[in-house]
């Protein structure tokens, strides 16, 4: 008996393997040495003069009455690349490939829901799912998103003059009994911060905030500069009143007027704050691109 073998399932599967080895090699390629922080900075686009990282481990957000602070182990993340023209000094800003421009880190909210929600005039149902809560997780975490296109001023930031960074954030705060939408801000109507490396000017009867530009270092050939002690600072925004906390119709209501009544939400501007401590990084692109592999 002849057998006969066809060669299309055995070349098909042969391509195949060879294209997902190539897909898989592509994917592990990334910059390398003083650039691996680079990552997701758009770094293939020629249009792009440097990679930015920024990463602080100090500081905290100050929203109403809440401070939630930032750490080593939970720190704020804002990375992507920038062009700087030198006719007009203005600076072009451009977000991360493959991962989030601000990495969205929760930081974990003191008190969590006993220092978060007012439970004044609540009864039955609602009070006694609030308790359960408590009782088993209690823990409030609060996820800083983008809501908007981030701004980036290499002149301001280098010279502690005026608005370094600009970001348009939502406040995602997570626990079971909030619900999975119960935001602080909104793509619509997000919280606001402008970030300085100078002194702030907020509303009279708040005392200004000072930043600081930190110490700056570079590499052996100058292509990555390393800036420690960064003290990035706000405290003139508003914050808007946080909405869709809970499930039902009438537990949304009740819920968020609760967080809004305890947190002081909405805020106006001089009484909420952001400070950011920490180290920034700025890569050649060229270099960047030239280290992957």
């Amino acid at each position: 008996m002849r057998i006969k073998m066809s060669l299309r399932p055995l070349v098909a599967a042969v391509v195949s393997v060879g294209a997902l080895a190539v897909t898989s090699s592509a994917m592990a390629a990334a910059p390398t040495g003083d650039y691996a922080d680079f990552k997701n900075c758009p770094y293939t686009n020629t249009a792009v003069q440097s990679c930015l990282y920024s990463k602080s481990t100090a500081g905290s957000f100050k929203l109403g009455n809440a401070s939630v602070p930032l750490s080593a182990t939970s720190p704020s993340i804002l990375q992507g690349g920038f062009s700087l023209d030198d006719n007009t000094g203005l600076t072009t800003w451009y977000n991360a490939v493959g991962a989030d421009t601000l990495v969205k880190t929760p930081l974990k909210v003191p008190g969590g829901l006993l220092g978060l929600v007012s439970t004044g005039g609540w009864s039955g149902f609602l009070i006694d799912a609030f308790n359960n809560a408590v009782s088993s997780v209690n823990d409030v975490y609060a996820t800083a998103e983008l809501a908007g296109p981030v701004k980036f001023d290499f002149v301001n930031f280098l010279f502690a003059s005026g608005t370094a960074v600009e970001l348009p954030i939502r406040v995602h705060l997570e626990n079971p009994f909030l619900g999975p939408s119960c935001y602080i801000g909104s793509t619509s109507n997000p919280v606001r911060i402008k970030l300085t490396t100078g002194t702030t000017t907020p509303p009279a009867g708040t005392a200004p905030l000072t930043g600081s530009t930190g110490e700056t270092t570079t590499n052996s050939d100058g292509t990555v500069a390393t800036v420690t002690n960064v003290k990035l600072v706000d405290n003139t925004f508003s914050v808007p009143a946080a909405s869709n906390c809970g499930y039902l119709l009438l537990d949304k209501i009740l819920i968020t007027a609760g967080v809004n009544l305890k947190e002081g939400l909405p805020s106006a501007a001089g009484k909420n704050s952001a400070t950011l401590i920490g180290t920034t990084k700025q890569g050649d692109r060229a270099a960047v691109q030239a280290s992957v592999h």
